[in-house]
């Protein structure tokens, strides 16, 4: 990975954290998302845990409600393709579902997108999972940080001389924040995605949960920025140890995805917390789900559903960003 790192930082021996991010993530061999490795999950030798986690189906079930429910009913959900991107390794979350749906198809991390014409296209913490740039205002202006890639392998934080491209188009969108010394992190990467994602004109349905927050309240509340890693269910801030064993995630930047779904003709673009958007649009799977609970032997079912809509738990952690192309 050093040697890999090495080579991304050329001659000068420094890279921006964009491309710092996407080689220790998505290096065709090395990178953490490419490693034939189990990363999700509460077992042994997992790194985080995530809504998909839960069991017993119940996520992969609201889900499927809500997509039947902005489609117009079941019979229109039976003529959609449901197209979940950024599977994790493994059979889908959705296979429980599969008679509901024209068909499942599961897109993994480097594989091509294939969506077809007719879709329920998914995406669980996708975008908080692409590169990311870090900026930090100093002096009255926004500077570009990056990594060097010293002579023995230590890796460090610097500032670079001037900003990249990408940098430049993001700093003539934003505001100077209140203090000086604040920090900003954001992925032109995750926009470029999302673009990448809606392009083709396929009708249907977007459904993408993630954590992240509006730009206004990014350079209101998060003056360290909201970079962070996570290995072995440990969150830390050191992002440059152990690249590609360990995961590096952000706050997305909803403002801009949300303006690219609407660019690409959605309609009733809207980002709600997980459990309101639950609530709105999968309230008869939830009655089922608690009627199942309250006359089976099923002890655990409930408590997965309290897991998922609880504002303690993963119903205020994490947001639903959702449109539909009719």
């Amino acid at each position: 990975m050093l040697d890999a790192l090495r080579e991304r930082a050329g001659a000068s021996g420094v890279m921006s954290y964009a491309d710092f991010t996407d080689t220790a993530l998505f290096h065709p061999e090395l990178g953490y998302y490419r490693r034939d490795r189990r990363r999700v999950g509460r077992e042994r030798g997992t790194d985080f845990y995530t809504a998909s986690s839960v069991g017993g189906g119940v996520f992969a079930a609201l889900v499927r409600a809500a997509a039947e429910r902005m489609l117009g009913g079941a019979e229109a959900l039976a003529r959609h393709t449901l197209v979940e991107v950024g599977a994790e390794p493994g059979a889908s979350i959705f296979e429980p579902e599969r008679a509901r749906f024209a068909g499942i198809r599961t897109v993994r991390v480097g594989e091509p997108l294939d969506i077809p014409d007719r879709a329920v296209v998914f995406a669980n913490e996708l975008f908080d999972a692409q590169p990311f740039l870090r900026l930090r205002h100093r002096d009255g202006a926004w500077r570009e940080l990056g990594v060097r890639v010293g002579p023995g392998g230590a890796l460090a934080e610097v500032e670079l001389p001037e900003l990249t491209e990408d940098a430049v188009r993001v700093v003539a969108g934003i505001p100077s924040p209140w203090l000086d010394g604040f920090t900003l992190d954001v992925s032109p990467a995750a926009e470029r995605l999302m673009s990448a994602l809606l392009a083709g004109g396929w009708r249907g349905v977007a459904i993408f949960p993630d954590y992240g927050k509006p730009l206004a309240e990014l350079l209101e509340n998060c003056p360290a920025g909201t970079a962070r890693a996570y290995h072995r269910h440990t969150q830390s801030n050191d992002l440059l140890a152990r690249p590609g064993e360990q995961d590096l995630t952000f706050h997305v930047e909803w403002d801009a995805l949300a303006a690219r779904m609407r660019e690409a003709g959605f309609e009733s673009v809207t980002l709600e917390r997980q459990e309101a958007f639950f609530m709105k649009h999968s309230l008869a799977e939830l009655e089922t789900l608690f009627a199942r609970a309250a006359t089976s032997r099923e002890p655990a079912l409930m408590g997965r559903v309290r897991e998922l809509l609880h504002p303690a738990h993963f119903g205020a952690k994490f947001q639903i960003l959702s449109g539909v192309r009719a």
